[in-house]
């Protein structure tokens, strides 16, 4: 069969070195987030401090207040030797990238030779959901920077030739959910319905979703048929065993971000009291999911006291369909183990540019899950695309079947 063109529901995008330069009001732009080009080295570590040195390298800065964030390659992998990335963690300028990291044009063109008609785009420099924003001790400055961005992701990034193929995905000011609340009914009314939040807030020091703190948030997104999305590492937090351990055992544990995300959700109450809310959850694949909807079921029914059964009429897996949904970019064993989950509500991503980005060879990774797990010609649409239209309501961007 002819493979449907993909749409992606979790790739990233780096930010232009002049975004809160251009965007802010001119009062914020002393302060705003702005990049240096500074030659120097890393600290300890793969992440560590970037120390200048003239004997060095060159390297754009982010810079922000007290905080700074270099581009690591594997922010901005497309296009890179692997092994070169699992190597050598030196960051990068922005004429070392990919110009599909940060520009639209360019984007568009690496879709189209990757067999992508659609892209969701995560934040870099914010992080996954703006969490750069929320350590800054001014809040009003937190506040215009959120703000910036999102209208640059709906009205630039988005918008003109990005129209229905870059749909916007927005951040929150996450201090203050009557703010976020404000600021989900204000992205929704410029064109944008979807916004990212936190895998697990509670690591953030913010309050869980076991609380009613984020009932406003939440409302305002149900009210503008707003999905809520969480991408791995969005708490701030990856999992690691041992600091002696190989990179391979984090990357095998990604999906833990995920796991916990899912179960708190499924057990907080939230998706009972707002009825037709949305989430997904992103780059966490789903092979580990028919084990955890097993065990809360069986906790639900066998143990009521630990089940959480005062605020769930139902089971934790009867709130899945239509409402929870996973993404997956290489997870063969998910695939197979979908009736256990829900064909429905399983999504496709090509990550990019990240390392672990299947571009350019997206088509054949696709491909190979689709005839490893069998899926049927209207199985193969629903993952690709027909999932993903159904979960964001892309009619609203022109996206049909």
């Amino acid at each position: 069969m002819e493979l449907p063109q993909i749409i992606s529901v979790d790739d990233h995008v780096v930010e232009p070195p002049d975004l809160w330069q251009r965007m802010l009001p001119e009062r914020f732009r002393a302060a705003a987030p702005r990049v240096e080009r500074i030659k120097g080295r890393f600290g300890a570590g793969a992440r560590g401090d970037w120390t200048p040195a003239d004997d060095g390298e060159w390297a754009d800065i982010w810079k922000f207040g007290n905080y700074e964030m270099a581009i690591i390659p594997g922010f901005a992998a497309a296009g890179m030797d692997q092994e070169l990335i699992g190597e050598h963690y030196a960051p990068l300028t922005y004429d070392m990238m990919r110009p599909g990291c940060y520009e639209q044009a360019a984007r568009l063109a690496d879709m189209d030779a990757n067999h992508t008609e659609a892209s969701l785009n995560f934040p870099t420099f914010p992080r996954f959901c703006g969490q750069t924003f929320n350590e800054t001790p001014d809040k009003e400055l937190g506040l215009a920077c959120v703000q910036a961005y999102n209208d640059w992701m709906i009205d630039e990034w988005g918008g003109g030739a990005g129209r229905g193929r870059l749909i916007p995905l927005t951040l929150i000011p996450l201090w203050d959910p009557q703010l976020a609340a404000a600021e989900v009914r204000r992205c929704a009314a410029k064109g944008s319905f979807a916004v990212a939040f936190c895998e697990n807030p509670a690591k953030l020091r913010l309050p869980s979703i076991f609380t009613d703190h984020w009932d406003p948030f939440f409302a305002a997104c149900e009210d503008t048929d707003t999905v809520v999305n969480m991408h791995i590492g969005s708490s701030s937090t990856f999992p690691l065993t041992s600091l002696d351990a190989p990179r391979a055992v984090t990357l095998a544990l990604t999906y833990q971000g995920s796991a916990h995300a899912l179960c708190d959700w499924l057990t907080c109450g939230v998706l009972e009291r707002f009825g037709r809310m949305k989430i997904a959850l992103s780059e966490g694949q789903v092979g580990w999911m028919p084990f955890l909807l097993e065990k809360l079921d069986a906790v639900w029914r066998d143990r009521p006291k630990y089940g959480n059964i005062d605020v769930l009429p139902r089971t934790p897996s009867s709130y899945m369909a239509g409402r929870v949904y996973g993404a997956v970019f290489d997870d063969h064993i998910g695939l197979q183990l979908r009736h256990h989950i829900g064909m429905s509500q399983i999504m496709f991503e090509v990550d990019y540019p990240h390392g672990d980005s299947t571009w350019p060879r997206t088509k054949g990774v696709a491909e190979s899950i689709i005839a490893t797990a069998g899926l049927s010609e209207h199985e193969t649409w629903q993952f690709l695309r027909g999932n993903a239209i159904e979960c964001y309501g892309l009619q609203r961007f022109g996206i049909e079947v």
